[in-house]
């Protein structure tokens, strides 16, 4: 099996975290590591990694790093067989890496995994997932990515990332706090700033969302969200799983605990503001901008973005 690691050194590591990875690899010669210290010499290292024909990709970096690779992977057709994946909690934000339930030290974790592989026990950390695949109308994006979020959340990941020092501290800690607080603000029917509400025409399968204006909306294809939230409560089939909260919905303040947990109360209805399910496919006509994975995508007037989940990926827990 060739494996391949990709090592984001921006990714919010410490340089004696990226030294411990790197004396690791010194221990597995067969093993292909290429490191990155700037987002432009992405597309140069993964195009390297596809020319190595590799099994196996491990992902040293965060959220955004593996959202760089899955678009890279599944749109560029540099990749003739499309590898697993297997991300490390080695970046700032590590949402997908802990949905897979990686190690929280990620040089064990890689010391794990490439033992594994050695012996042929992989199957038993391999995780299949859907991959969200976010087009834009005006714009030209083709972007792949586990977690899309408008509006507010664009504005929400935009606050923790210049409020909290650079570091982890921007990953769930400082994440936990800003939802924390916004949770609050939006039970208490806030709607000034961060929280002005967006206008966002919405289609989930053909059919039109009702209400014209949203506090949240959001779309992923993972179990948990970071601290293990489930805000999503569709019973479909469909890979993409949806959830919106209009601006007028009814008794947000008793609503939002049970959102979180995916269990919502007997008042979580469409006609009272609040929508979720598992969708083919989902349009969105807005003018806020949006995130995928913590990367930031900025407004464009009457944008309109389509999410679907047409590829699954095989994951590695590592």
């Amino acid at each position: 099996m060739r494996i391949a690691v990709l090592n984001n050194l921006r990714a919010g590591k410490n340089e004696a975290e990226v030294s411990r990875i790197l004396s690791l690899l010194r221990s597995y010669p067969d093993v292909l590591h290429i490191e990155t210290d700037h987002a432009h010499a992405l597309p140069e290292a993964l195009a390297e990694i596809a020319r190595q024909n590799v099994n196996l990709l491990v992902v040293n970096g965060g959220d955004g790093t593996l959202q760089f690779a899955l678009t890279e992977i599944l749109s560029t057709g540099e990749f003739e067989r499309i590898p697993m994946i297997a991300p490390l909690r080695g970046g700032r934000t590590n949402m997908t890496a802990l949905d897979l339930r990686a190690r929280r030290n990620p040089v064990k974790g890689l010391r794990d995994l490439l033992e594994d592989a050695r012996a042929g026990r992989l199957a038993e950390r391999m995780v299949q997932r859907p991959v969200l695949r976010a087009e834009t109308l005006k714009a030209h994006h083709l972007q792949y990515g586990m977690f899309f979020g408008a509006g507010m959340i664009h504005r929400a990941v935009e606050m923790t990332q210049r409020v909290f020092p650079q570091g982890k501290s921007q990953g769930v800690f400082g994440a936990g706090l800003v939802t924390a607080a916004l949770c609050t603000r939006v039970a208490m029917s806030d709607t000034k700033g961060i929280l002005t509400p967006d206008k966002i025409g919405i289609l989930v399968d053909g059919e039109m969302v009702p209400h014209g204006e949203f506090h949240l909306v959001i779309a992923s294809s993972l179990d948990r969200l970071f601290l293990r939230m489930n805000p999503f409560w569709g019973r479909e089939d469909g890979g993409v799983r949806f959830t919106s909260m209009a601006s007028n919905s009814l008794k947000m303040r008793s609503a939002i605990p049970g959102i979180l947990r995916g269990k919502p109360n007997d008042l979580v209805r469409p006609e009272n503001g609040y929508c979720s399910a598992n969708a083919d496919k989902v349009e969105l006509r807005f003018d806020c901008g949006f995130t995928i994975d913590g990367e930031f995508f900025e407004p464009i007037p009457d944008e309109v973005v389509t999410i679907t989940a047409d590829r699954r990926i095989t994951f590695i827990r590592a």
